[in-house]
């Protein structure tokens, strides 16, 4: 979908129409969740500080999310998405993979099922979406945002290798910011840069991921579209208006992030054997601390006590803390929570 959270509040309120919009809070330490295309003319982008969008577009207009809204109208895209094939692998609220080899109604190409379903979205919803089409999902992903807003790009089998070829690393998916900054540092700017590479000094720098990042060099992903893809982890975080310095101010945040996370497991019926917290301190630095456990988490206090654990050295802190996150992974299914607890035993 086209800047998604954005377009549905300009969709539900006329005046907002044409005005540069973010999505989120407007408070000192609020963050842009999401941002019209009149906002990104002046540089703002979601994930951005507050301040920092006002900065550049000083006549910005924030709105609060409601993500209520935003999942009932997500609902309405998969309903489209459904009439064409049932291999759907969403992402996020307004993004999926879908697999059209076998549609479920004869179209003549997937360019045409395409352009249905932008369409059908734009007829029953009032919203814009792009469409990335192509022989796999890493080309798909990539040409989805090529023609953006409401349009779509085809990367067929010849075009695939030299596309990816041109492009810069950082643009790929699946290729964050810190695996960037480590491709430069190697001399690795471009896909045709990364497809000179040696697979055996690709394992050596990029271990597991080295296999995926010498496929799609050359245009190769072989991952299937994953039709209820299982939940790899469940978290939650808080951001603070005032930077926490204090170990019992810490003890209560972790606390209620723990007693959120754990709802959302319960909610799931899942658990999971490792916790991981994150530290963002008031220069954005930030550090991340996981300890896995033979036992599963059994209650949001387990929970807590496992996730202050891996905080405590962190304590006292070398500068404030704006940010806390909790997050469980290595799930597993509900019926671990219903299992005797072992009993450590001592002579």
């Amino acid at each position: 979908m086209d800047a998604f959270f954005a377009s549905v509040e300009q969709r539900d309120d006329p005046a907002l129409r044409g005005r540069p919009l973010a999505v989120g809070d407007v408070g000192r330490r609020g963050v842009v969740a999401a941002a019209s295309y009149e906002a990104r003319r002046f540089g703002v982008r979601s994930a951005m500080p507050s301040v920092t969008a006002l900065r550049k577009c000083p006549d910005l207009v924030f709105v609060p999310p409601r993500f209520d809204v935003y999942r009932a109208v997500s609902a309405q895209i998969h309903d489209v998405f459904s009439r064409f094939t049932p291999l759907i692998q969403p992402l996020s609220l307004d993004e999926a993979y879908l697999d059209v080899t076998h549609p479920l109604q004869p179209y003549p190409s997937a360019t045409a099922i395409a352009q249905d379903i932008r369409a059908r979205i734009r007829a029953e919803t009032g919203l814009t979406a792009s469409a990335g089409i192509s022989y796999n999902k890493f080309l798909a992903k990539l040409a989805s945002d090529y023609r953006k807003p409401d349009g779509q790009f085809v990367i067929t089998p010849r075009m695939g290798a030299d596309f990816v070829a041109t492009l810069p690393v950082e643009r790929f998916h699946g290729i964050g910011p810190a695996t960037a900054a480590r491709m430069h540092a190697l001399g690795i700017r471009t896909g045709l840069d990364l497809r000179q590479q040696p697979l055996s000094r690709l394992l050596r720098h990029f271990g597991k991921a080295a296999d995926f990042y010498y496929g799609i060099a050359r245009g190769i992903d072989e991952r299937p579209v994953e039709v209820n893809r299982p939940r790899r982890s469940i978290g939650a975080e808080r951001t603070f208006e005032v930077d926490i310095h204090d170990w019992t101010a810490a003890q209560d945040v972790i606390m209620d992030l723990s007693t959120r996370v754990w709802n959302r497991c319960a909610a799931r019926s899942l658990t999971g054997i490792t916790v991981t917290i994150k530290v963002k301190y008031n220069d954005f630095r930030q550090i991340v601390r996981g300890r896995t456990a033979l036992e599963p988490v059994r209650d949001a206090t387990d929970l807590a006590d496992r996730a202050l654990g891996l905080l405590a050295p962190c304590f006292p802190p070398p500068r404030g803390i704006r940010l806390l996150g909790v997050t469980v992974s290595g799930l597993r299914a509900g019926d671990v929570l219903a299992a005797p607890r072992q009993l450590a035993l001592f002579g």
